[in-house]
């Protein structure tokens, strides 16, 4: 390709690497501020993690969406109780700007009549920290879309899991989730002449001048190797590195790249390209984690709605409330691994009023057919519990013992080891009810979990504008990150359903808009 400036093949305003919710929000902005922008795509289909969410939801409160029903919550109570949960790991003004600038987004992007969003209430995961919502209404989702308003989209949307993991048909009625919002952004932005989105093309390095300011990049698309200038800016919200087992071992991060529900082109490549800048970091080791129900291909998958049977260690003991938000349970988890009490697998132990399927309500992938798990030694049974001790290879009276304990819980109503209930989000899966039930109908079942995660959420510092930090605290020219490619500014925990997503499609229009002055 003839070169359009001193040494470069193309030239634009602003290079966006990444196309998750993050990365085409961040190109949609640019664009509608009228910079020009290329986005681009490392693998054959957009949508990165986002689309594979199932709700592809972002935590903003007092957005449009509930000022309209006349929602009571503001601002202030969600910063106390944000701030509450997350503490002092992360800078205070980076939080802020979290909870504060979801609802003017959401406002700025209602005004495209492509974007659309929707209540769909989501207890916040700290119900007994101050200001808490317990009714949900933070977390709002993108409306569902009819393929039929975009069918050249059909295929090239990552996603659903199913598909790709399974290999179910694509969808043909309607994006939801997030590929619902991945559809939205992508027919928002073929609205605008000066935006062009890129698959198969792979950011190799940022180029700078004398000064340090980033300048632009070197990309791979289709095999050729080509250098774009982007005079405001470079974008990085291309994920985190989960995918990538030799970075997570770098930086000690628990977990397998195998079982992370990130795409596996998140390989930490924009974050390596930004060290090699000097760029800081932060959070390396921290990712938003979740128990993982283990399938037949021998992946452990994201898992939640547990709402019968207890988990227990290789020693037959219960060690946890089955029931609480996934993050805060696997890092408990995790901890008992780092202390050598917990060893994967663990099992999930349930008795037969399932009739032998474990009680997970949302399993994210789809449990395939009972006789796979069995055969991969997964999923194991026992006419007694003796039986089903000797199968997982536990200690017997343990075992029994452990679901007599249990089972004397549920009788009185209250779980004195756990707390399994005690919390509003506990109760989420079972409309309010205690999120337990006897185990006591044979024959009995023990079903494999692992760890997962939704990715990785340590990466680049960044501040208030979406800047990238250098080791000696100022921005870096030219440098912008959001997402799983920034350290999380929830720090250590997951405040709420739809902070991932939140984050990322957040800190991209910050971005966007700074570049655009």
């Amino acid at each position: 390709m003839a070169q359009t400036a001193a040494g470069f093949d193309e030239v634009v305003d602003v290079l966006v690497v990444g196309s998750g919710g993050g990365g085409l929000c961040g190109t949609y902005t640019a664009a509608r501020e009228g910079l020009t922008v290329m986005m681009i795509e490392a693998s054959d289909r957009f949508g990165g993690t986002t689309a594979y969410s199932a709700g592809g939801g972002v935590w903003y409160p007092v957005n449009p969406v509930y000022q309209r029903e006349g929602i009571d919550d503001t601002i202030e109570d969600a910063l106390e109780y944000y701030r509450s949960v997350v503490g002092d790991r992360t800078p205070a003004e980076l939080q802020e700007t979290y909870v504060r600038g979801g609802a003017p987004l959401i406002e700025y992007l209602e005004q495209d009549p492509h974007l659309s969003f929707m209540a769909y209430p989501w207890i916040d995961y700290f119900g007994s920290a101050p200001k808490a919502r317990l009714d949900g209404k933070r977390h709002i989702i993108p409306t569902p879309m009819p393929v039929a308003e975009a069918p050249h989209l059909r295929e090239v949307i990552r996603g659903p899991l199913d598909t790709d993991r399974l290999g179910a048909a694509h969808p043909d009625d309607l994006f939801i989730g997030g590929r619902a919002m991945v559809a939205r952004f992508l027919t928002a932005i073929e609205a605008y002449s000066n935006a062009t989105v890129h698959l198969n093309t792979t950011l190799r390095e940022l180029l700078t001048d004398d000064s340090g300011r980033v300048v632009g990049a070197v990309v791979e698309r289709d095999g050729a190797r080509l250098h774009i200038r982007s005079d405001r800016g470079v974008l990085l919200a291309a994920g985190g590195f989960e995918a990538n087992q030799d970075l997570r071992t770098e930086y000690g991060v628990p977990g397998d790249a195998n079982d992370t529900m990130g795409p596996p082109t998140n390989d930490g490549s924009a974050l390596q390209a930004a060290l090699a800048v000097g760029a800081d970091t932060d959070l390396l080791d921290q990712a938003w984690w979740s128990p993982g129900l283990t399938h037949p291909d021998g992946r452990s998958a994201f898992a939640l709605g547990i709402v019968g049977g207890i988990f227990v260690n290789q020693d037959g003991e219960r060690f946890a409330n089955e029931s609480a938000p996934y993050d805060s349970l696997a890092r408990t988890m995790l901890d008992q691994v780092a202390a050598r009490r917990l060893t994967a697998p663990y099992w999930l132990v349930y008795d037969n009023t399932g009739d032998g399927r474990p009680p997970v309500l949302a399993p994210n992938v789809s449990m395939v057919e009972t006789e796979k798990y069995q055969e991969a030694g997964l999923w194991r049974s026992g006419e007694t519990l003796e039986d089903l001790a000797r199968e997982i290879g536990v200690p017997e009276g343990s075992l029994v013992a452990s679901v007599c304990r249990f089972n004397e819980f549920v009788a009185a109503g209250r779980d004195e080891d756990f707390g399994r209930g005690d919390e509003a989000y506990d109760r989420l899966f079972s409309e309010g009810a205690a999120p337990f039930a006897p185990i006591e109908k044979g024959p009995f079942h023990a079903a494999a979990f692992g760890f997962s995660d939704l990715g990785t959420k340590g990466g680049l510092r960044t501040d208030v504008h979406a800047r990238v930090l250098g080791t000696s605290g100022e921005a870096i020219p030219g440098l912008y990150a959001a997402g799983n490619t920034m350290a999380a500014p929830s720090g250590e925990v997951y405040p709420g359903g739809g902070n991932p997503i939140g984050t990322s499609v957040l800190f991209s229009h910050l971005a966007a808009r700074h570049m655009a002055g």
